[in-house]
């Protein structure tokens, strides 16, 4: 029998940087339970995904840019009311990491990470929310990180980056929640995608052994609990930040 409040038939969601890893898995979750998607990249890998998307019978339009340019923020906004007419979900995921010790790291890889990370959920979420006030109603969800929450060597630009996010995501909730909106952040640790197959296997080892699951995470279990917050199951829920990690950080 199918759950009515993990039906998303109707609804229109949006997630940036999803052409591939965590964004292209949650992107598909949405529209596996029936959601209307806007995916966002800044190549022509975009279109490929949407493409792909379509052959599988899902209901997708792409957006190509950066969305730390504040045109491209709307011009995602305004893709989701012209081609689906409305908007309900906006996963905040884009991100890039400039792994450097702090030393070593120059001011361009310092700003260019908080551009897209913070900035782009920033201008994003700031393009949506009078549609959102409007509607009274609608989920925003930031993909923030473990990193976020205790720091990592090498990673000043990116833990800033993410705790930044909370911060962000909390002051949200308690702007927008008097329309019924909700914010909430997801903290994934070590998973399985792209950007951790960047990782060395010393850094990745030293992850999983701070994890009591001792094993990386999957894509479907972040998308899941994306969703989860996105649903109507989660209704009472805003402010807060998830830990999909395996108990690295408790």
């Amino acid at each position: 029998m199918k759950n009515k409040e993990m039906d998303f038939n109707g609804k229109t969601v949006i997630v940036t940087g999803s052409t591939r890893g965590l964004g292209k898995a949650i992107a598909e979750k949405f529209a596996i339970l029936g959601a209307n998607i806007v995916i966002n990249g800044t190549s022509q890998t975009v279109y490929q995904t949407e493409e792909e998307f379509r052959e599988k019978g899902y209901r997708v339009s792409a957006v190509e840019g950066d969305i730390s340019i504040p045109e491209t923020a709307q011009k995602l906004i305004e893709t989701a009311v012209n081609t689906f007419g409305t908007v309900d979900v906006l996963v905040n995921n884009a991100g890039l990491t400039r792994d450097k010790l702090l030393m070593k790291m120059s001011v361009e890889d310092w700003e260019k990470v908080l551009d897209i990370n913070l900035k782009g959920a920033f201008l994003c979420t700031k393009a949506l929310s009078k549609l959102l006030m409007k509607k009274r109603s609608g989920t925003i969800i930031n993909i923030t990180s473990v990193v976020g929450i205790m720091g990592n060597a090498g990673q000043a630009n990116y833990a800033a980056s993410k705790a930044g996010l909370i911060g962000f995501t909390k002051s949200v909730a308690k702007e927008l929640g008097a329309w019924g909106i909700t914010c909430n952040a997801i903290a994934p640790g070590l998973i399985e995608t792209d950007m951790s197959a960047q990782l060395s296997d010393e850094i990745k080892e030293k992850f999983i052994a701070m994890t009591p699951l001792k094993r990386a995470g999957t894509p479907s279990e972040v998308s899941d609990a994306v969703c989860f917050l996105a649903s109507e199951q989660a209704r009472y829920i805003t402010g807060q930040v998830i830990h999909i990690d395996g108990g690295m950080v408790m």
